[in-house]
């Protein structure tokens, strides 16, 4: 299998993202990819994972899911829309290409699982997104996904806290997804949204956890760029970069967990469904 071209016309949400991972995955394997790994045994166990699955990983990132389910005996194969990201995870040892949602380069029902790793906060078209990875299972495959939601921890407002104390100018062009394409980022809107993309025994959870990081390695991801919150950083005067961190590091002692760590409160949802029968390739203009 080589990496597929993607012929899809890219929503401006999906473009911007490719434009803000892009060149960034290290960046992101040093900082923000161990807070993403945090929810992989729930999500696999969500998604029955286990010795012999086939399991398609959408949005792999460094591989991080991709990697768990090849620890339990899994047969994984991972797509990222950023060919950097997919490097990495090749090198990590995941059978990794370059794909984005809402096309996939496989036949219908080619899987017996699909997980995606907050991979449905970076698409554009999430519906469709949704109802791509129930074409590409079989009947009764699971699908298991996470997703930042709308309740948020307090560790997930320091940086948004520190921008507002420094006075930072939120650029105008950070990812917006079009209101059309939304949908209720509560427990209820994540499981509606895979019952609406043909998925039963849908359900969704919160999960709550504190991160553990240091100060210099959390304010790593938006120095180099990483995220939202790295397009804020980067695009600020030096003097503004100066008092966001003075601001950031002030903050951050309300975290403090011992020495330079810290202790971050995160919240997440985590949600699954069953394809319980074969459906026609859904493509959406």
């Amino acid at each position: 299998m080589t990496d597929p071209i993607q012929t899809q016309t890219q929503t401006a949400f999906d473009t911007a993202e490719r434009t803000m991972w892009s060149g960034r995955a290290h960046a992101y394997a040093a900082s923000f990819a161990r807070l993403c790994a945090h929810p992989v045994e729930r999500l696999l166990d969500a998604a029955g994972i286990e010795k012999g699955t086939y399991v398609l990983d959408a949005g792999t990132g460094t591989g991080t899911a991709a990697l768990a389910a090849l620890a339990r005996g899994a047969r994984v194969c991972a797509v990222d829309a950023d060919a950097g990201m997919v490097a990495v995870a090749r090198e990590a040892g995941v059978a990794a290409w370059v794909a984005a949602l809402p096309q996939l380069p496989f036949p219908d029902g080619e899987f017996d699982a699909a997980v995606g790793n907050f991979v449905v906060n970076h698409v554009g078209r999430p519906r469709a997104a949704l109802a791509e990875l129930r074409r590409v299972l079989k009947p009764g495959g699971r699908v298991a996904l996470t997703l930042w939601g709308a309740r948020r921890g307090a560790g997930q407002e320091l940086f948004g806290r520190a921008f507002a104390a420094a006075g930072a100018v939120i650029p105008a062009d950070l990812p917006r997804l079009d209101p059309a394409e939304d949908f209720a980022r509560t427990t209820d809107g994540f499981a509606e949204l895979l019952r609406e993309a043909g998925f039963t025994d849908a359900g969704a959870d919160e999960l709550e956890w504190d991160h553990r990081t240091t100060v210099d390695e959390w304010w790593g991801g938006p120095a180099a760029g990483v995220a939202t919150a790295g397009l804020v950083v980067t695009s600020q005067d030096e003097g503004t970069v100066v008092r966001i961190r003075r601001e950031y590091e002030r903050l951050a002692g309300e975290f403090a967990a011992g020495g330079d760590e810290l202790a971050l409160p995160h919240i997440a949802l985590v949600a699954c469904g069953r394809a319980d029968r074969q459906l026609l390739s859904y493509r959406r203009p």
